[in-house]
């Protein structure tokens, strides 16, 4: 056991007979106060042994700490399939999970800089405005009361609610829940204010301004007292002041369509009202602080020279420090936590912890290299080892060869996935593993090399005058008919370019690792369309209708409504899961289970993994959508697995693979090596040239260097992020860009192909 004496059984953290998920009974030690890295294929276990079974014990165990009143507050934690654990402490997950789509929450609020920041105002900003609320755009002494603290108003264009060619009886209001004969259209066309069979292009002023904007007025309507408010009224008093996430899809889309967001023109965008903004350090308000680049409010911050605040510039310093050290420079304070990329998110949380005075804590952490150029992996590498030398124990899901070359001890899952992983293949250190004939240790040192010969273009697509966030009027031709791959530093502008540029177009279809909508019960099989010919072939095998082996239809299991588990509600208690006792988890009536096809029901079907639905259906339209399923290195996932469990990756091979079997020109895809093991890359790299080679031009926002080795064409961006970045510093091969070119890309890509 790498650095840790056999003997100092407290200095382990034991794991005995983990079942989770497909995991094979297994145990292990971890040395505490070490990092440890944990390798395999994807869906090889490592999640389920990592997030899904070491660190949910840990936090089950510190959540039942609390009293029933706070637990109720708190998501339920269902104590994992394992023997024991032992030894633990208490775990902090930094995972890749988006940071919420609230508009008060901010780089600045997430990491305490802003925090940091409001109190030296309060203390030293000229003229002295109050206490460090004052400068809060969250609290109503600080913010811009226009605005509401949001910088943004929002206008709702009456062109999207209203159709003014037709009269309230016959359907002139488009809003969502306003249809003819519904409760809200019923208070507004019997309010007695306009005729509802007149068109609404023939409304006087009068009744134009009582229909959208009259406020709350008292009115009497089918002999009952009631309360009238225009429509414009009433739209934002139901509709705008939710949270956008929290709206059910249609009504998104609807808000999407109708509303528009202005700069607040009372605070000019800065969420603060003027008291606040009057008060300056060294010429600039908080608000100018908040929007400049984190890298040059590093620099601001340390001129400050007011020994009152001296232990506080100290503090903000090395979290902006930290910020710039893990890549993440080129943000300001002030951007919206929203708008970050999963892998920036995970690099924000991580800063947070950076700071924390505990110790022994065993921090989680999820592929912290993604998003990260390999010039980054060094910085990201060089932090993970600080959190280890403060005493803490650090595990790490990873398949970057970079980051698995600084572990204390390694943790190598498979050999397979799925049902042919969940066991342990090799633990020790990374000469060991090296050694180790293993699927990782073979491909540790493996390398793509440089393509012998590029593919000729069929055309190109032009790029001109892009200016998106820190792009500079970039032109640049993208070829058609090849492999190109867009790279440069994290912020260094690729999304800006490729999203803002290319999405969009005619044929372009952007497969991407974003949430897929769709609630628990969807899953692989729905959203590909493979369940339609399973299930016709299912009735056509049992002479009955499709419909019945819908685990959203009549086929359902009525207790659980046929999503396999009950949702129970303890008042004070946190909601409890648990395995429908009606179908045992299988979804569907007993009735429906009885049919069979070959000998499996439809839950059994349901429970194989697209591999062994591969040879269930050896022809077929399932066979087909499984074919692809497979292609995209989706051969582990089960058919029936809740889309929400998904990785990022997966939900972008997932797409890709449904894609797939559209008619397109040009494909978009963004780090689609994300969540792959080595061997698979190589699997990824013959799937895009197939693409390539039937028509289809494919462009791939990548860092990893075997896909940067294997492309016909190279776009790389930079020199650095943020404002050092937003210009093409190189267009050619991949060959060409080894051969002469300076860029940190150039750089890394030639030590990567042994030049």
């Amino acid at each position: 056991m790498a650095s840790v004496h056999a003997a100092d059984t407290h200095g382990l953290i034991e794991v005995r007979g983990a079942r989770e998920n497909n995991l094979a009974d297994v145990s292990v030690d971890l040395p505490k106060r070490r990092l440890t890295v944990f390798t395999g294929v994807s869906g090889s276990g490592k999640s389920s042994l990592v997030f899904g079974t070491i660190a949910a014990e840990s936090q089950r165990l510190i959540n039942e700490t609390y009293t029933a009143f706070l637990q109720s507050f708190m998501p339920s934690i269902g104590r994992p399939d394992v023997d024991a654990l032992r030894n633990l402490s208490a775990a902090i997950v930094v995972d890749q999970e988006r940071m919420g789509a609230n508009a008060r929450s901010t780089v600045g609020t997430a990491t305490d800089a802003h925090t940091m920041l409001r109190i030296i105002f309060s203390r030293i900003g000229e003229p002295h405005v109050g206490t460090s609320g004052a400068f809060s755009f969250n609290l109503a002494e600080g913010m811009c009361q226009r605005c509401e603290g949001l910088g943004k108003v929002s206008d709702v264009d009456i062109n999207g609610l209203v159709d003014r060619d037709r009269s309230l009886n016959e359907g002139a209001i488009t809003v969502p829940s306003f249809s003819v004969g519904s409760w809200y259209w019923k208070s507004m066309a019997d309010s007695g204010f306009y005729d509802p069979d007149k068109k609404l292009r023939d409304f006087t002023e009068q009744e134009w301004a009582d229909f959208l904007y009259r406020p709350a007025t008292k009115v009497r309507m089918a002999d009952m007292n009631t309360t009238y408010e225009g429509l414009v009224v009433k739209v934002r008093r139901l509709l705008l002041s939710k949270d956008r996430e929290s709206m059910q899809p249609h009504i998104r889309a609807f808000v999407d369509r109708a509303v528009t967001f202005a700069v607040c023109g009372e605070c000019g965008g800065a969420r603060l009202n003027q008291a606040a903004l009057s008060a300056k350090i060294a010429g600039r308000n908080i608000a100018e602080c908040s929007a400049m680049q984190i890298s040059d409010l590093a620099v601001f911050v340390r001129e400050i020279t007011d020994e009152s605040v001296a232990p506080l510039v100290a503090t903000l310093s090395e979290t902006l420090d930290s910020l710039v050290e893990i890549g993440l420079g080129y943000l300001s304070l002030d951007r919206e936590s929203a708008t970050l990329s999963g892998g920036e998110a995970q690099r924000v949380k991580m800063v947070r912890h950076l700071g924390s005075s505990l110790t022994d804590v065993t921090y989680v952490f999820d592929e912290p290299t993604v998003g990260l150029h390999p010039h980054d992996i060094a910085r990201m590498n060089s932090l993970l080892l600080r959190l280890r030398d403060k005493g803490n124990t650090v595990l790490v899901v990873e398949h970057k060869p970079e980051a698995i070359e600084i572990a204390d001890h390694v943790v190598d899952l498979g050999p397979g996935a799925g049902s042919n992983g969940g066991r342990i293949c090799f633990t020790g250190d990374v000469a060991g593993l090296r050694a180790s004939d293993t699927l990782t240790g073979r491909h540790l040192d493996h390398r793509v090399g440089l393509r012998r010969e590029v593919r000729r273009p069929t055309g190109h697509v032009s790029i001109t005058g892009a200016n998106r966030h820190n792009l500079r009027n970039v032109d640049v031709d993208i070829p058609l008919g090849v492999l190109t791959v867009v790279t440069g530093v994290a912020g260094s502008g690729k999304s800006s370019l490729i999203h803002g540029s290319l999405a969009g177009r005619d044929g372009v279809v952007v497969v991407d690792q974003s949430a897929i909508r769709g609630s628990r019960r969807s899953n692989p099989a729905t959203y590909s369309g493979l369940l339609d010919p399973i299930r016709t072939a299912f009735a056509k095998a049992n002479g009955v209708k499709p419909a019945l082996f819908s685990a959203n239809s009549e086929g359902a299991c009525p207790t659980c409504k046929g999503i396999g588990l009950v949702y129970t509600d303890l008042a004070m208690m946190a909601g409890v899961a648990s395995v429908c006792e009606e179908c045992e988890g299988r979804r569907y009536t007993a009735e429906v289970l009885g049919h069979t096809l070959r000998g499996k029901n439809i839950s059994e079907v349901l429970a194989m993994s697209v591999a062994e639905a591969r040879e269930f259906f050896p022809s077929g339209p399932a066979r087909v959508v499984l074919d692809r399923l497979a292609a995209v290195g989706l051969g582990y996932v089960t058919l029936g697995q809740p889309l929400t469990t998904l990785s990022g990756g997966e939900r972008q091979r997932l797409k890709l693979a449904i894609n797939m079997a559209e008619k397109a020109s040009v494909y978009v895809l963004d780090e689609p090596t994300t969540g792959l093991h080595l061997a698979d890359v190589d699997q990824l790299l013959a799937l895009l040239d197939r693409l390539i080679d039937t028509g289809n031009t494919v462009v791939v926002i990548e860092h990893h260097q075997a896909v940067m080795a294997h492309a016909d064409w190279v776009v790389d961006l930079g020199p650095g992020a943020g404002h050092d970045g937003g210009r093409v510093v190189f267009t050619g091969t991949p060959a060409e860009l080894v051969e002469r070119g300076d860029s940190l890309t150039a750089r890394h890509l030639r030590t990567y192909v042994g030049v």
